[in-house]
């Protein structure tokens, strides 16, 4: 092992020894100071999924991911309509199955939870399908990856990647895809919102969403996954090839490399043009963690090598940026540098661009400055999960699945 992979893991380790108690997480709901156990962002169900990894790589006391996961189930499970993966009956029903692993264990609870997710996919499907019979534009909380359908459509292709409910899911996908005549130049997915996810007088015509966590670049991750996986549905392609049509249409270039914008506003679609000052930071969230790895996903599915080679060099330019890198403070895989170096591991896996992956031992150390919050996204289990893949040189859980990152 290397020296970067033993220092990271040694951070791992304390951070994972910090968050081993779960005593003071309870299933008491908000307003007392507390977060939702059953939140995947930032409750103990996240927290879980790092001693979870742990103990299935052989470096974390099993009875340690067990607490958390007790922790994590110790409320009234909620599968209302507003659950989704990062909450609720679909984030314990990630947690749960990452835990069970192959062992067979928690086979009753997680019948339970699949059926509830199974349920409310379906409903939201039955919506989605009528929304689009009416020629009506969507929000982003239809199709998303933190609140929509790409979210639980990662839950099925990682759990059950047969299972009718997994192809209705990439089928509705692909029809998101398709145009809504009645909008004119506008892809099907512009949203009627603001980045919010509320509507606003300063989005009266909404945005289109680019990002992984609440754009259309989710959706282009997990259709392409699909097709790798060869798990497709009928049209995949053809759904990947349209949206990365529209991606290619706001591809901007400077002395810094290859980015996406995060949104494009109406103005910017009139005009053609996003100014320079409008490039993201470069998180999971909106900037290139996420959008050159969905890049290179979709290059993966169509076997385009121009297509992969651009979002390879785009990762290894911002990775080799001071300014870029200065514009990620936070340390968290949402918003920061976590998220980056992750998204960069897992390029560096698939990559036709050599370098991605000399370029991660000089970043891990940014990562050992200790981080307020607990949880998966903005927290400590994050940057740990992330420290424990560089370090170990694999996920044994599949956790990242919930960033649509593998």
């Amino acid at each position: 092992m290397s020296q970067s992979g033993v220092e990271a893991l040694a951070v791992a380790d304390t951070i994972a020894t910090a968050l081993a108690d779960p005593t003071s997480w309870t299933a008491e709901p908000p307003g007392n100071g507390l977060v939702w156990p059953q939140s995947l962002w930032s409750g103990a169900a996240g927290i879980a999924l790092l001693h979870i990894e742990r103990a299935r790589s052989g470096r974390g006391d099993p009875r340690t991911a067990h607490a958390w996961l007790e922790a994590a189930t110790s409320g009234a499970v909620t599968a209302a309509p507003n659950a989704n993966l990062f909450f609720g009956a679909p984030a314990l029903a990630f947690v749960t199955h990452a835990a069970a692993g192959v062992s067979g264990r928690y086979r009753e609870s997680l019948k339970r939870l699949d059926d509830a997710v199974i349920t409310l996919t379906r409903t939201r499907l039955a919506e989605a399908h009528a929304r689009i019979d009416r020629g009506e534009q969507p929000e982003m909380k239809e199709f998303d990856c933190v609140r929509g359908l790409t979210g639980l459509g990662a839950y099925h292709l990682h759990r059950h990647p047969e299972r009718p409910i997994t192809a209705d899911v990439l089928a509705y996908l692909v029809r998101l895809t398709e145009p809504l005549p009645a909008h004119g130049e506008l892809p099907p997915w512009w949203t009627t919102v603001a980045p919010n996810g509320e509507p606003s007088s300063k989005y009266p015509y909404g945005h289109g969403n680019l990002g992984l966590s609440h754009g259309i670049g989710s959706a282009l991750a997990l259709l392409a996954t699909a097709v790798v996986r060869n798990t497709a549905v009928s049209g995949a392609k053809g759904a990947i090839g349209r949206i990365c049509a529209w991606t290619d249409t706001w591809l901007q270039r400077d002395d810094a490399g290859a980015w996406w914008p995060g949104l494009v506003t109406i103005e910017q679609v009139r005009e053609r043009r996003v100014d320079p000052s409008r490039r993201p930071r470069p998180s999971w969230c909106y900037g290139i963690s996420g959008t050159a790895r969905a890049q290179q996903l979709a290059g993966m599915a169509l076997a385009d090598e121009t297509r992969c080679r651009l979002a390879e060099e785009a990762m290894l330019t911002t990775l080799r940026d001071p300014a870029q890198l200065d514009r990620l403070p936070e340390n968290g895989l949402c918003h920061g540098l976590a998220g980056l170096l992750h998204s960069a591991w897992r390029m560096a896996a698939d990559a036709r661009t050599p370098n991605i992956g000399d370029e991660l031992p000089r970043l891990i150390a940014q990562l050992s400055h200790p981080t307020p919050q607990a949880g998966l996204l903005d927290g400590a289990a994050g940057v740990a999960l992330t420290l424990h893949a560089l370090g170990t040189g694999a996920v044994l859980s599949g956790w990242d699945t919930v960033l649509l990152l593998a």
